[in-house]
């Protein structure tokens, strides 16, 4: 029998069958196990500690030199050239930061009676702090016309008073890239508004902040970003300062985006909101250049093409991204932007970037995590979360992670296991952010022994099989986490077993009898389950209404309270966990499936 043979329709407790996911015998099994290993023995994290540490102190003394801000004057700009176009829309829903006496941003608001005013009180929350600084409250404000385009220039001059001088918060590279960015876009129009010596003042300020971007600090990870923003500012502005800064943005530019544009189009943190927002800005730079009559180099619109391609596949069918490592799933709208320039809208069934794996079904999209998080450098944003699975069902997404992102620093655990509809052994983390002083000097990178993920992935007659296997329980338990996954494309059905194994070469060690796991299901805001009477299906209705069962043979099937992080915000939601016991010296299985309600067998 083929491996994506027929369903065998035995029925045992929980409403699935004994060989409810085709193929299970016989399939190849790959077990690689690595030794354990503690961050603290980490010699590459400690030599990256030490030289940032130095590097940090140096630029800290130098940039904070009386006159440093002299070393940042060039050729004179007269005016603004051209007008970057920002593809991002504007949301609807998004409160308006006019200086009506009220200043809202990452959820919190900040009353102040002028443009000092703000600038001067302490903000709420730091992400407050970022997204004040980063000006992109700038969109919004503009879209007010000139009323907006007035108060977004007295508000960047009330800054310019206070911050002109370099400061590691104020100017820290990621904050500083998003305002030269926002003020390149806005440049032309607040010069419409302003007078003649507050016009030359807002080219000076854009031209120093672009100038600084192309200096250090500023690691591997955002670098393509920070050039990108510099070069779109080198448009902006008109003659031989535009045309520098310009040229030397553009000259780094293509190393950078070789090294964080991958050849499948995702990028190197892996998560997909982060190659978005890449390509957004890659396209303000296309359109940027175009207007000046430039062509754009090579490399830059090879990586909007490898970027345009992949998220072909990273959209799913409810019109946001699949949010693994890091990466939120932004909005259909956002998403749409990226996407209009693309000749090939229509999504692809199934296919692979960056170790993301999408499998469908007329009515059912999956996306499966099958490779390790980022390491290094890359890692500020990744999560461990191996084997960590979304699915929308038509337009509505059940299942899928807490969301964390970096907007939401103070929400760390939610970037391990329990955090994603993954299962987690022992309560126990695989990896652990970085923190204290070592994340102030690094970020917060996630930290921990590699991970080894291997997958296979399979598809013919009706049916797609996908199976990933990670070793991230060896060193604590001595097994192997395999999850096997079985959509029949036909009944609009998936079916999985979650297998914990020990390998036959696991070293011989003392290690536990057994082990508590938990399956966890973290379902979206706003979905509705209702455990049925049998206590082992679970009826699932997200926003469109329709029905499907989840069903586990586990032996504690529970829908419990959790939490979700969108756009940095939290909100609550629940999730469906499934309990039990793994011996640590015999396979352990653990069966579910997912299938529209209605079909027959339903619990009543």
């Amino acid at each position: 029998m083929s491996p994506l043979g027929p369903f065998a329709p035995r029925e045992t407790e929980g409403g699935l069958t004994e060989g409810h996911i085709p193929g299970l015998k016989g399939a190849p099994v790959r077990t690689p196990v690595r030794a354990a290993g503690g961050p603290k023995a980490d010699p590459a994290l400690w030599a990256a500690v030490a030289g940032q540490l130095a590097a940090r102190q140096l630029w800290i003394e130098l940039y904070g030199l009386p006159g440093y801000t002299w070393t940042l004057k060039g050729a004179r700009a007269d005016g603004f050239a051209v007008s970057p176009r920002d593809f991002r829309p504007l949301r609807e829903e998004a409160p308006r930061p006019l200086l009506s006496g009220r200043f809202t941003l990452a959820g919190l608001s900040l009353d102040a009676e002028g443009p000092a005013d703000l600038w001067n009180r302490p903000t709420p929350s730091r992400a407050f702090a970022v997204e004040l600084h980063a000006f992109v409250w700038m969109p919004e404000m503009m879209a007010h016309g000139d009323r907006g385009a007035r108060e977004a220039l007295a508000l960047t001059l009330a800054w310019d008073d206070l911050f002109n001088r370099w400061s590691p918060f104020s100017w820290d590279p990621d904050i500083l890239a998003r305002r030269t960015y926002h003020l390149a876009c806005a440049g032309r129009r607040l010069a419409g508004v302003a007078t003649e010596v507050e016009r030359l003042r807002l080219t000076d300020i854009l031209a120093r902040q672009a100038r600084q971007l192309l200096r250090p600090p500023g690691g591997l990870m955002g670098r393509a970003e920070r050039l990108t923003a510099a070069a779109v500012a080198g448009c902006a502005l008109a003659g031989k300062a535009g045309a520098g800064i310009r040229g030397a943005a553009l000259k780094r530019l293509p190393a950078a985006l070789e090294a964080t544009v991958a050849a499948d189009g995702h990028h190197a943190a892996r998560a997909p909101e982060m190659g978005l927002e890449l390509l957004l800005d890659l396209l303000t730079l296309d359109d940027a250049l175009a207007q000046l009559s430039e062509p754009t180099p090579e490399p830059v619109a090879a990586a909007i093409s490898r970027l345009t391609t992949s998220l072909r596949v990273l959209a799913l069918p409810d019109g946001r991204l699949a949010a693994f490592q890091g990466g939120g799933p932004s909005t259909p709208e956002r998403v749409a932007a990226a996407r209009a320039h693309d000749d090939t809208p229509a999504p692809p069934s199934s296919g692979a970037v960056g170790g993301l794996v999408r499998v469908s079904s007329p009515l059912l999209t999956a996306m499966v995590d099958v490779e390790a998080p980022a390491r290094g450098a890359w890692s500020a944003a990744a999560c461990g979360q191996p084997a960590a699975l979304e699915v929308v069902c038509g337009r509505d997404r059940l299942f899928t992670s807490a969301g964390w992102t970096p907007r939401a620093l103070d929400r760390q655990a939610l970037r391990l296991t329990p955090g994603a509809s993954t299962l987690t052994l022992g309560e126990q983390p695989l990896g652990e952010p970085l923190s204290g002083w070592k994340a102030d000097l690094l970020g917060p990178r996630l930290i921990g022994p590699a991970l080894h993920v291997t997958r296979d992935h399979r598809e013919g007659d009706g049916a797609v099989w996908l199976e990933v296997e990670h070793d991230g329980w060896m060193p604590g338990y001595g097994l192997m986490h395999q999850r096997r996954l079985y959509l029949d494309q036909r009944l609009d059905e998936l079916r999985a077993e979650e297998r914990l194994h020990p390998p036959e070469n696991r070293p011989d060690v003392t290690r536990t009898i057994a082990a508590p796991y938990a399956l966890r299901f973290q379902l979206e805001p706003g979905v509705q389950a209702s455990l049925a009477r049998d206590r082992r299906s679970i009826l699932l209705r997200g926003h469109s209404g329709r029905g499907w069962w989840f069903r586990s043979d586990g032996p504690d099937v529970a829908i419990e309270p959790a939490v979700h992080v969108d756009e940095g915000l939290t909100r609550r939601s629940l999730q469906i966990v499934v309990r039990g016991s793994a011996r640590t010296d015999a396979d352990t299985k653990i069966r579910w499936k997912l299938s529209p309600a209605g079909a027959a067998g339903d619990p009543h």
